[in-house]
C-alpha cells in the first residue's frame, strides 16, 4: 500500500487504489490484530473498578495526560451548575477536587502506554481510576462502561507523516471497537488527526466508520476547528461520535461558538489567551531551527489564533512578540534580528492554548535524563498529542445534557457485574 518514492515524508501514499483492495487489506489487519490479541493478552486486574450509580461510568482509551477526559468531566458539571458558574469551578483547583464528583462522568478505567503522559494523568485525576500503562492489544477484556473515549494513534495519518495505509498504527482503532463490544456503552467518542479523511481518497475514513457501526452504534463523523469552539488555535480535528442503536437519541455536533459575524470576530486571541504571561512564561524548548522549521511561517500575530501546537518542543510555534519572520523565497523564511530575538512558546503558553486550567500539573517523569529540553520536550509531547480541553467540552455537550435529563431510564438499561455504590 505504499511506493518507494520520496516526499516531503519518507513515502508518498498511492493514489487512486481500487477500494475493494483496501476492503480486502483492512480485513485482513483485522484478522490479524484479532490473533495478537489472543496470543498476547495478559491478566490486568480490573477486580477493584468502582462504578457509581446515577453517573456515566467512563473507560479512557490511548488517554494521553487527560485533555479529552478532563474536558468530559467539566461538561457534566455544565449540566448540574451551568457554565459559568462551572467556569468559575475549574479556574480554583481547591474548588474543583471538591466538586469534580458532581460531574456525571466518573472515569473508572484509562490505559496509554506513554509513560510520562500516565503520571500526569495520576497527579490530576482521581486515585479511584484504575491507570493501566501498558498495550491495549494485551487487554482481553474490558470492563462494562455506559461511555467510551479516546484519541487513537494518530502518525500513519498525519499528513506530515508517512502516509502508509499499512502502518501497523492505523490498525489500534480496532481494539477500540473491541472495547466497545466487550463493554458495551451506551456512547463513545473517537478523535483523531485530519489526514484521516484523505487516506486511500477518503476510503479508509469510510471503513472505520463502518467498522464503529457495525459495533452496534449510530455514528456522526465531522472535521472541527477548534478556534470554533473558543480555543485560541487553528486545530483541525476529526471526531466520531456513537450512540447505540437501541437509544431514542440522535447525537448532532454543537454549532460553533467563536466565529466571524457582521465584521466582528469572537475568536479567542493569543493576547487573550497568554497576554498576561508575556513577563512569567516559565520554561520553553531552547536552541537553533532547523531549515524545516524556517521553511515556513511560525508566528502568529497577537490578534490571531495560535498554529496548531504540535506534540513536540522543537516545532513549538513562536511567540507573538517582536518582528514577524519574513520570507525570503518558496519554502524559507527568517528571523529578523537573529533567532536571539525569538523564542519558541513556553509549556505554561501551550497550555494554555490548548485550555487546559492553570492548576494542571504536567510531569517530565522522574527517570527522564539529559538536558532541560529532553524534560520539556515530554511535557510538549503530552500537550501537543491532547484534545483541547475545551473542544472536548463543546463535543461532550450534547451527550452530557441528554444522558441528565435521561439518567433514571439509562440506568433500567444498564446492569453491571461488579459492584456499584
Amino acid at each position: 500500500m505504499k511506493i518507494n518514492k520520496r516526499g516531503r515524508a519518507k513515502y508518498k501514499p498511492m493514489n487512486n487504489i481500487d477500494r475493494n483492495i483496501i476492503k480486502q487489506f483492512l480485513e485482513e489487519r483485522i484478522s490479524k490484530e484479532q490473533t495478537i490479541t489472543k496470543k498476547n493478552a495478559n491478566s490486568t486486574d480490573l477486580s477493584n473498578i468502582i462504578y457509581v450509580e446515577n453517573k456515566m461510568n467512563l473507560i479512557s482509551l490511548f488517554s494521553g495526560c487527560g485533555g479529552l477526559d478532563l474536558g468530559t468531566e467539566i461538561s457534566g458539571l455544565d449540566t448540574k451548575y451551568g457554565k459559568n458558574t462551572a467556569n468559575d469551578i475549574i479556574s480554583d483547583m481547591e474548588i474543583f477536587l471538591k466538586k469534580r464528583k458532581e460531574s456525571i462522568f466518573h472515569t473508572i478505567f484509562s490505559i496509554d502506554n506513554f509513560k510520562e503522559a500516565n503520571e500526569t494523568y495520576k497527579i490530576n485525576f482521581p486515585k479511584h481510576v484504575i491507570k493501566s500503562d501498558g498495550d491495549i492489544r494485551k487487554i482481553q477484556n474490558f470492563p462494562q462502561a455506559d461511555i467510551v473515549l479516546g484519541g487513537f494513534p494518530c502518525p500513519g495519518f498525519s499528513e506530515g507523516g508517512p502516509r502508509l495505509i499499512d502502518d501497523e498504527r492505523n490498525f489500534l482503532y480496532l481494539h477500540f471497537i473491541r472495547c466497545l463490544l466487550q463493554s458495551k456503552p451506551f456512547f463513545f467518542i473517537a478523535e483523531n488527526v485530519k489526514g484521516m479523511l484523505t487516506l486511500g481518497g477518503g476510503t479508509v475514513a469510510e471503513q472505520i466508520k463502518e467498522d464503529f457501526s457495525s459495533a452496534g452504534y449510530k455514528v456522526q463523523m465531522k472535521l472541527t476547528n477548534a478556534k470554533d469552539y473558543g480555543v485560541p488555535q487553528s486545530r483541525q480535528r476529526v471526531f466520531l461520535v456513537g450512540v447505540r442503536n437501541d437509544l431514542d437519541f440522535e447525537y448532532s455536533f454543537p454549532e460553533p461558538t467563536h466565529g466571524i459575524a457582521n465584521g466582528k470576530t469572537s475568536y479567542i486571541t493569543l493576547r487573550q489567551a497568554i497576554g498576561e504571561l508575556e513577563n512569567n512564561p516559565g520554561d520553553w524548548y531552547e536552541g537553533s531551527f532547523s531549515p524545516i522549521f524556517l521553511s515556513r511561517n511560525r508566528k502568529k500575530t497577537w490578534d490571531d489564533q495560535s498554529f496548531t501546537i504540535q506534540a513536540s518542543g522543537r516545532q513549538a510555534p513562536l511567540h507573538p512578540s517582536g518582528e514577524p519572520m519574513v520570507k525570503l523565497g518558496k519554502d524559507l523564511w527568517e528571523l529578523p534580528g537573529g533567532i536571539e530575538k525569538h523564542r519558541r512558546l513556553s509549556v505554561k503558553e501551550i497550555a494554555r492554548i490548548q485550555t487546559f486550567p492553570d492548576w494542571f500539573a504536567f510531569s517530565s517523569g522522574s527517570e527522564t535524563r539529559g538536558s532541560n529540553n529532553n524534560k520539556l520536550n515530554k511535557i510538549y509531547k503530552q500537550i501537543g498529542n491532547a484534545v483541547p480541553v475545551e473542544l472536548a467540552r463543546a463535543i461532550l455537550a450534547p451527550i452530557a445534557e441528554w444522558s441528565t435529563a435521561n439518567i433514571d431510564a439509562l440506568m433500567k438499561l444498564r446492569e453491571f457485574d461488579s459492584n456499584i455504590d
